[in-house]
């Protein structure tokens, strides 16, 4: 190496090096001024918690009268767990006036059938909420439709809802939640539950970074910053919005109280109601499952505190939880969506408003996009000093004292401060994570920081990569969605049943009935299923969805889809043979096949050999089965087949399997500039609905 180049090279090492120092200070020392706010404001309160409960008793939360409230489920490409978490919410629920409104796009044509197979299951408690143009649009743009059919369904059905609570198709909500929020929408116009991760493998790294964050910030950092602020940044599920904060956004925003031109419509909208000088909480404390916590003599509450947890009472911690990324890949994109929509959007639509202490969370909130860069930078740096350290020591280089900065004094009473602020910062994560998660979690968190940082900086670079681009060429900042996974059937408690015994379950068979119809199947050999439609007794559809419930496999109308567009994906012959119809590409780039009954595992492989790609299985109508198949047996046909408004989507899948069509990818289709809905005004005050549930005779989709 040449003087010069050595010359520049320890340049650049030193001023890199003072740079990483002082940003990883001004971070660290940030993180240290909210911990310290944290704790001295848990022991100012302690003495008054000695006096006063700290938990609700779940009997008093279930002696509140209940209000009706509607549940917001935004959906794109969710048909793999919409109908499980919609199941579950209302197998485990312990509320009765609650309605689940699922959003879905016209060309989305898998979950729409999903979430139509859940209205026919559940009418009146699941009301289909349809998006008229194609998606993906945007969260906000789905969540404004649901709104508006929200209100269509008031006044169609004489009620009024108290609160709307915002959730994801991956979340498994606590049986007591709708009871909290019915307790607290009262005085708050914005209550957030904690959201966590469901458990994880001590070797689930990836996924185990996401039960490290949540699990420290919805314990510590959001209860600093509402008792800071005020302000609750919204977490996307586990969030309730009260009528009165909804119609006052609506007097504002019209028909879209939700922001569009955000990828973090949550977050945007807890600031709106802030200026609307609207009420938010943080509720955090756990319920107690106890009748009331015991009291001593005096009548006041007894309580002990045995390492940060009450003795002689049973607390849970009331909280959303869901299975986050578990790849390196669909971490760092999902966590760049959320970069893009808190730090880039929120500075270019929010700036820097607001008093002293709003900017101060603004600047927590936005830091990121440079202290990601610096921490891997951080690594690199260590290495090589490590390396010049070795190369000196085996007397390959001779180092004169004071070519370093970091041999300076003044480095090195920084590289101590930062070295105090770096425990303290691991104490404290290791603290709230083992005191969710048990104290093997709480170690493990330490060696995750690592992947953490990885993550972090992967996420930064393409959140600076995308929004880079949008400034220079306009190109707008699409919703890039994130593969969601739910509960597997054991652990939800699911059984595999009968078809029959599913049909009698769902009141759609009596017994007497399914007994005739098992006595013509023994008579005649025919299938069950074909003898209960040939009778009368349940529906095609009906019937798929059984089917469907019985082989956990979702659904899919073939009347909603392009067919003979991607025919030519598997060979007709083979097609016709096993009863299999292809209609889709999935997200994950496998063939989606619709079929009757489910193929066996021989039967599965030759069709991936033949597709040359993974194949996932639909449940459809076997009369909508047949009447394609024997179409593709034809072998005259050859034109393409529409049906539904899903055509121009289906075209896009073709293109982009021959690379023929344009550069689109996915996930990149703006907003429509205009909703084809019209605007619905917010109907005067109605009075209540009656205290029965909706007539179940009345459908509940909407569209």
């Amino acid at each position: 190496m040449s003087e010069l180049s050595w010359e520049l090279y320890l340049a650049l090492l030193n001023t890199l090096t003072v740079a990483t120092t002082l940003v990883i200070f001004i971070s660290t020392a940030d993180d240290f001024f909210l911990d310290a706010f944290y704790w001295v404001r848990e022991l100012w309160l302690w003495p008054q918690r000695g006096r006063t409960p700290v938990t609700i008793s779940a009997q008093s939360l279930r002696e509140r009268e209940e209000q009706w409230l509607a549940i917001m489920v935004p959906a794109w490409k969710e048909y793999d767990v919409i109908a499980k978490m919609v199941e579950n919410t209302l197998a485990t629920m312990e509320y009765t006036r609650f309605i689940i409104f699922a959003g879905a796009y016209r060309n989305d044509a898998e979950t729409t059938t999903e979430v139509e197979r859940m209205v026919r299951r559940y009418p009146g408690r699941v009301v289909r909420a349809a998006v008229t143009h194609d998606g993906p649009t945007c969260k906000a743009d789905c969540l404004n439709t649901i709104i508006q059919t929200i209100i269509r369904h008031e006044a169609g059905h004489g009620i009024r809802f108290a609160g709307v609570i915002m959730h994801d198709c991956e979340d498994v909500i606590h049986p007591l939640e709708l009871k909290y929020f019915n307790y607290f929408i009262v005085d708050q116009d914005l209550v957030q539950l904690p959201v966590l991760s469901l458990e994880r493998k001590w070797y689930e790294w990836v996924a185990g970074t996401y039960m490290d964050d949540f699990s420290e910030t919805h314990q510590k950092d959001l209860v600093a910053r509402q008792a800071l602020t005020g302000t609750v940044p919204g977490a996307g599920v586990a969030l309730c919005y009260s009528r009165r904060a909804i119609e006052a956004v609506m007097k504002v925003r019209g028909d879209s109280p939700f922001n569009t031109s955000t990828l973090t419509e949550d977050y945007d909208f807890s600031f709106r109601l802030r200026e609307l000088g609207m009420r938010e909480a943080f509720v955090h404390f756990p319920i107690c499952e106890n009748a009331e916590p015991a009291q001593n003599a005096e009548g006041k509450t007894r309580t002990r505190w045995h390492l940060g947890r009450r003795k002689g009472t049973r607390p849970q911690l009331l909280a959303t939880r869901e299975y986050f990324p578990s790849t390196f890949r669909t971490a760092y994109r999902q966590r760049a969506r959320w970069v893009l929509g808190i730090a880039f959007q929120g500075w270019l639509q929010m700036g820097w408003n607001g008093n002293l202490i709003t900017r101060y969370m603004f600047f927590r909130d936005r830091k990121g996009v440079l202290t990601a860069l610096f921490s891997i930078l951080a690594y690199v740096l260590s290495l090589n000093y490590l390396a010049l350290g070795a190369l000196s020591a085996k007397g390959v280089l001779t180092i004169p004292d004071g070519t370093f900065v970091v041999g300076s004094i003044w480095m090195q009473d920084l590289l101590a401060v930062n070295a105090a602020l770096l425990v303290n910062r691991l104490a404290q994560r290791m603290y709230f994570v083992g005191r969710l998660n048990g104290p093997l979690q709480g170690v493990l968190c330490l060696p995750r920081l690592v992947v953490n940082n990885f993550i972090n900086f992967f996420s930064v670079c393409r959140a600076w990569k995308i929004f880079l681009i949008y400034c220079l060429t306009g190109k707008p900042i699409a919703w890039d969605k994130t593969q969601h996974t739910y509960l597997s059937n054991d652990a939800l408690g699911r059984t595999r049943c009968k078809l029959g015994e599913t049909l009698v379950k769902w009141e759609v068979l009596t017994q007497a009935q399914l007994d005739a119809a098992l006595a013509i199947q023994r008579q005649t050999g025919r299938r069950l299923g074909q003898v209960l439609v040939e009778q009368g007794l349940v529906t095609p559809d009906t019937l798929a969805d059984a089917l469907a419930e019985q082989v956990d496999l979702p659904r899919v109308s073939l009347t909603n889809v392009v067919l003979g567009a991607l025919a030519d994906c598997l060979p007709r012959d083979l097609a016709v043979r096993h009863h299999v119809v292809p209609f889709s590409i999935g997200e994950d780039g496998s063939l989606n096949i619709a079929v009757s009954e489910l193929p066996n595992g021989e039967v599965l492989e030759e069709l991936a050999r033949a597709a040359g790609r993974k194949v996932a299985c639909f449940m459809a109508c076997d009369h909508e089965m047949s009447a394609e198949l024997a179409q593709m047996a034809d072998p005259n046909r050859r034109t393409t087949v529409v049906f539904g408004p899903a055509a121009h989507s289906a075209m896009l899948a073709v293109e982009s399997m021959t690379g023929a069509g344009p550069g689109v990818a996915a996930g990149t289709a703006p907003a429509p500039e205009a909703s084809t809905i019209p605007p619905i005004p917010v109907p005067p005050d109605l009075p209540p609905g009656p205290d029965p549930r909706p007539n179940p005779s009345v459908a509940g989709g909407v569209a």
